[in-house]
């Protein structure tokens, strides 16, 4: 992108955690910015004073339509949809509308306006129980939840509609994306949460009383669920360098695993923040929750040799203190 303009990008969900970040990244590089956020689980309090930001749906066709034309949108950065595993398993429909079918409105707008690239926030989830680790971007889709099934369903248009339309894609599947920008612009603000780093720094703070440990009776070394935790902020850096790749090869589509390859048990992360908070933060252990796979280790590999990407953040311990910084912010009244 060196010496050309730089399009500007939509940001569906530029409002929420992970896609508040990108707008941070984004920014940083000199990328002009429009988000657009329902507010399902956001508020819009992240997204920096002079970024142009809209209140609506990816579904509702005449606003991104609109959009598109009024901004003369050039990429489209997709964070927008639902992501609590356990709550897809008892509400699936919810699942399917928000991320395929949203999904599938956004998409056809996109390709009316003629916007040639779009960035899609996808999920290991879609890899289910794998039989091997670390996981490979090739091995077979066999997601064990709605919301694993509604990213693969979505990567699997966006696949299909390449074939036949001007566009090209990258869809990022994220691993366990935990912290907070290090510069505390942005964090987790979310009405819900499931993430362990950020329950767990909750109750650091004694915003709540303990932290739950789901399960220690997984096929595991300690009983407890292995993940591939990766810092946020290098989880939106690679969205900046995928979208630098695919405007640098506009025949190219990209797939790529997101995590640090290095796989780290609840218990073990656990045993981070202790480390870092110099005390025992009050754990319960209760029982697994429905959707959850024993362990999700990423291959790195591919991400690391396609795009001009190096991780700056992968350490737990630094992880793990920027979102304790973060909660420490939002305890004393700061949320931005």
């Amino acid at each position: 992108m060196t010496g050309s303009p730089k399009p500007t990008v939509l940001v569906t969900g530029g409002g929420g955690y992970i896609g508040s970040h990108a707008v941070l990244a984004l920014r940083d590089a000199g990328w002009p910015v429009v988000v657009l956020d329902d507010e399902s689980n956001s508020t819009g309090v992240l997204v920096p004073q002079g970024v142009p930001y809209i209140k609506g749906s990816i579904a509702d066709r005449p606003l991104v339509a609109g959009l598109l034309r009024e901004h003369g949108i050039g990429a489209i950065m997709h964070f927008a949809g639902s992501m609590l595993v356990a709550e897809s398993v008892t509400d699936p429909l919810k699942y399917y509308r928000n991320n395929t079918l949203a999904s599938h409105a956004l998409l056809e707008e996109m390709i009316a306006a003629g916007v040639p690239h779009i960035v899609f926030s996808s999920t290991a989830a879609i890899y289910g129980a794998p039989e091997r680790l670390p996981i490979e971007e090739g091995d077979p889709k066999l997601p064990i939840n709605p919301y694993g099934a509604s990213k693969w369903m979505t990567e699997q248009m966006l696949a299909d509609a390449a074939r036949v339309h001007d566009f090209n894609y990258a869809a990022l599947r994220y691993f366990n994306v935990a912290g907070a920008d290090p510069d505390l612009r942005a964090g987790q603000i979310g009405k819900t949460s499931t993430h362990i780093v950020k329950i767990a720094t909750e109750a650091a703070l004694a915003k709540r009383p303990h932290v739950d440990v789901f399960g220690t009776d997984y096929p595991t070394p300690d009983g407890s669920c292995v993940r591939d935790y990766i810092h946020v902020s290098d989880l939106a850096a690679a969205h900046v360098a995928a979208l630098e790749q695919l405007i640098a090869d506009p025949d190219e589509n990209l797939v790529l695993n997101c995590g640090y390859g290095t796989g780290l048990s609840v218990i073990e992360v656990l045993d981070a923040l202790d480390v870092v908070c110099q005390r025992k933060v009050p754990r319960a252990i209760g029982s697994r929750r429905p959707g959850d796979p024993p362990q999700l280790v990423a291959s790195n590999r591919a991400l690391v040799e396609t795009l001009d990407w190096t991780p700056a953040h992968a350490d737990i311990h630094q992880i793990i203190s920027d979102a304790l910084a973060w909660e420490r912010k939002l305890k004393n009244g700061k949320p931005v």
